[in-house]
């Protein structure tokens, strides 16, 4: 499906996004902001804990954009009406998600029924829920691509497994609360991605990797840099997004990734080939050579039901995203 048919439905609307602040929130601003040359007249409105600090520090992405001041759990109601939502506030780093994972898990919970709540109160037609691969819990060793009628489950003896108890509950409300009131709701179920306005010293390896190249350090993999992972490229990412947003099946998840993986050292030599004079080193010797770690999707579903598909692969989107960044430093 061709992706200006996605954005054509969205002319004259009108989007609303929680957690249009981070990694996710900016490059869907970034790509609104590329639609005004097309005369698309799409009405963007975000919820900001500190909208004026984010439209100093990223002018060109809040340029027409409606800043709504709250938090998650307590946002005040905007007046206007929206006829989409995405949902993509969440805690995923940080004191709540290491520290303090009840306080991460209710956060989620209490935060997606506020979300609930105002779509029911401003005309919203469907719902955008980012949820997350964690929702499959520790994907089996055997399997090489987890699809979403997968059966496993994050274990809920492990505190760990708070932020994908807290996407699964998400999700489940979201179902719930569409059965009730004929809204739609959809659910992304997010994996790995690259792309402008990562953060590039937070708990992302590849990001962690590209900012020892920028610095002239060597990569230090904390593991013995076998479990595999696999990277979507943003512009991807955005598309997937709307696509699902406007034409995923209601209640339906959809996984959302790239589903070409590459084990953590595999990455670091990805990165390596663009900062040659550094180094790779790991911290502990090999484990698990025939079974490793995996978090890798399979994304039959989004290419079947909807035609997606992965345009930008790991070295492209590494060369882009260094382009981008020494560009715009982001």
């Amino acid at each position: 499906m061709a992706f200006a048919k996605i954005l054509e439905e969205l002319r004259d609307k009108a989007v609303f996004i929680t957690g249009g602040t981070g990694f996710f929130g900016k490059n869907l601003l970034s790509l609104f902001q590329q639609t005004k040359q097309a005369g698309l007249n799409i009405r963007v409105g975000v919820l900001s804990r500190n909208a004026e600090r984010f439209q100093k520090d990223f002018p060109q992405l809040s340029e027409g954009v409606t800043f709504h001041h709250g938090d998650i759990e307590s946002f005040e109601f905007p007046k206007e009406n929206y006829d989409y939502i995405i949902h993509a506030a969440t805690h995923v780093a940080g004191r709540q998600h290491n520290q303090d994972p009840a306080f991460m898990l209710n956060n989620m919970i209490v935060g997606i029924q506020r979300v609930l709540d105002f779509a029911e109160s401003c005309g919203t037609k469907r719902i955008l829920h980012t949820s997350s691969g964690a929702v499959y819990g520790e994907q089996p060793r055997e399997l090489y691509h987890i699809p979403e009628n997968n059966c496993w489950s994050p274990y809920t003896s492990d505190v760990k497994s708070a932020y994908g108890e807290g996407k699964r509950v998400s999700e489940m409300l979201g179902t719930l609360f569409s059965k009730r009131t004929g809204i739609e709701f959809v659910n992304a179920r997010c994996f790995a991605f690259l792309g402008p306005y990562l953060p590039l010293d937070s708990n992302y390896a590849i990001g962690n990797f590209i900012l020892n190249g920028l610095r002239d350090e060597n990569i230090i993999i904390k593991g013995d840099g076998t479990p595999r992972r696999s990277y979507m490229y943003a512009t991807d990412l955005v598309e997937w997004l709307l696509t699902i947003l406007i034409f995923g099946e209601n209640t339906q998840s959809y996984n959302v990734g790239s589903d070409i993986d590459y084990s953590i050292k595999e990455v670091a030599e990805k990165v390596k080939e663009f900062f040659p004079k550094i180094k790779i080193e790991t911290q502990s010797t090999l484990k698990f050579k025939d079974k490793p770690l995996r978090y890798v999707p399979s994304i039959e579903k989004a290419k079947n039901d909807l035609g997606l598909k992965v345009n930008v692969q790991i070295s492209d989107g590494i060369d882009r995203f260094l382009l981008n960044y020494k560009k715009k430093g982001v």
